[in-house]
Formats: structure tokens, sequence, C-alpha cells
């Protein structure tokens, strides 16, 4: 063994999306763009929720959380990328990276594990509006929530600690603008398929358990709302649920692509582009989505804007 491979890696280099300094100035505003618009859209909704009475029920208080969530996925890996990028330095330390992985693992794994709890609350709001107060009680709603942030805890947990025992000895280039598991397996001069077994698990059980409670619970969602008489109940059920279709279709189709494949296919262009599709556009996406196509959203914040405008006039 050569002495570069005798070398233990000490700091990483972020390659980012592009190596081209020509486009560095355009990446830097497209991501401080998406953060803040993220970061403002998510916030206001956590905001609107807390102040509007009307909305302190488990459907708000689940998109609630999931906003929160999405602010900090977004802030473990978008702040730092846009400072290598002013900096034009784009090493990261071994510590700093492993932790980034672990807080990236961990908030990934809580959405994809609360999008799930988000489907059986509206199953339940559906299927059994009678029972639903009783049965998503607040402390029924807590304990999800707490159980959803308990398994992405857990599943940051294994990854980390599975990855940080592995030698990293010849290149140190990480083919993303943050620390993810996938292009870190690539760096590694040992054997990595028990990560990769443990990647494809943790995703089966996280993600497709998930998947496999969304589709049970929306195949009864569609199956009650196909029996309601008028077009008008019908379209308000649907109307209840129909965003939050389109944030697991976004957000597990571009996971699952992701992280259930082997090293050896991984694309690094491609995986580049979905990777900023789920940690980047769909957390800035999400309160639109929600907010948008929500009557009782836009009503609280138009109620909370107007306070705001006589506040400043008076």
């Amino acid at each position: 063994m050569d002495d570069m491979n005798q070398t233990r890696v000490t700091e990483f280099i972020l390659m980012g999306l592009s190596d081209q300094p020509d486009l560095q100035p355009a990446l830097f505003t497209v991501f401080l763009l998406m953060y803040s618009v993220g970061l403002l859209g998510n916030g206001t909704i956590i905001k609107v929720i807390c102040a509007a009475d009307q909305l302190h029920t488990p459907m708000y208080f689940f998109i609630g959380s999931l906003s929160l969530v999405d602010i900090c996925l977004t802030t473990v890996t978008v702040p730092s990328h846009l400072i290598h990028i002013l900096s034009q330095r784009r090493t990261i330390s071994y510590r700093n990276c492993i932790t980034q992985l672990f807080f990236f693992t961990m908030f990934v794994g809580i959405e994809s594990f609360l999008l799930g709890v988000m489907a059986y609350d509206r199953y339940i709001a559906i299927c059994n509006p009678l029972h639903y107060l009783l049965m998503m009680t607040k402390r029924a709603c807590v304990l999800l929530v707490a159980s959803s942030w308990s398994v992405g805890l857990l599943n940051a947990f294994l990854h980390t600690m599975m990855l940080a025992v592995l030698p990293f000895c010849s290149s140190n280039q990480i083919q993303s603008f943050f620390c993810d598991i996938p292009p870190m397996l690539k760096l590694s001069c040992s054997d990595t398929s028990a990560n990769e077994l443990l990647l494809f698990t943790e995703v089966f059980f996280l993600v497709l358990v998930s998947i496999v409670l969304i589709v049970v619970s929306y195949f009864r969602i569609i199956s009650t709302i196909l029996k309601i008489q008028s077009r008008e109940g019908r379209h308000q059920a649907f109307s209840t649920c129909s965003s939050h279709l389109v944030v697991v279709t976004l957000y597990y189709g571009t996971t699952l692509f992701i992280y259930i494949r082997p090293s050896s296919s991984y694309s690094l262009n491609k995986d580049k582009m979905v990777t900023v599709m789920y940690t980047v556009i769909i957390p800035m996406l999400n309160p639109f989505i929600y907010s948008l196509r929500n009557k009782q959203v836009k009503g609280a914040l138009g109620k909370a804007l107007g306070r705001n405008i006589l506040c400043h006039k008076s």
C-alpha cells in the first residue's frame, strides 16, 4: 500500500454542484433565494398555526411540525454551502462532516415517518370522523410526533456509527454540496457492503413502511370519498388530503431514487440534481403546497397580515 493510501483522511472537499467559477455567483444567488423563501414560508406557516385558534387541530399540528423539520433540514446543509461558495473554500473537517451527516440523516428520517403519520391522521379524519377527536387527542398527537423524532434519531445514530468506523484513506472529494451517505461510501477504501445493507434495510423499513401506511390509508380514504353522495362533499374531503399527496409523491420519489440503489449505480450529475430536489426545493415548496390549497390557512394568513397592516398604520 503506497503512502497516499496509508494517509488517513482528516478533512473532505465538498465538490458542490459545479466546479466552474463562472457558475458560482448564480449558484449562490439561487441557493440563497430558495433557502430564504423556504425559511420565510415555513416560518410563516408555524407562526400562523400557533396564532390562529381555528388551526389548533391535529392536522395543522402535524403541518407545523413538518414545517419545523423542513427548516432544520435545509439549515443543516444550505448555509454551509453558501459559506463555501463565498469563501471559495470547500474543505470540511472529518468531525464536522460526520456531524452534518448525523443531523441531515436524522431530519430526513423524521420527515419520512412524519409524512406517514399525517396520512394516518387524514385516514382517521375522513374514514372515522365521529371518533377523530377521541383518537387524535393532544397527547396522541404529541406522542406521534415524538415517535417520529425518536425514529429519526435512531436512524441517524445507526448510520453515523456505521460510517464513522470506515477508513477513508485515498480520495477525499465528496461529489455533493454536503456530507451524505451515498457519496461518502464511494470514498471508503474498505468493504461497504454492510453499510449498503443497513442503508437499504433502514430505508425499506422507514420509508417503505411509511409508504405502505400511506397507500393503505389513501385506499381507504378514496373508497370512503367515493361513497359520499354530494359532489361538494367529495371535493371537500379530497381537498383536505390532496396537498399531502403532492408532498408525499415529490419527497418519496426523490429519496427512493437516491437511497435504494447499490453504490455502483450512482450517477454523480443526476444524483446531485435529485439531492437538491429533496433537500432544498421540496422543503421550500411544502408551505406553498399546503397553504395555497387550504382555505383555512389562507384565511388565517389573511387575518394575520391584516392585523399587521393595521398595527403599522396605527
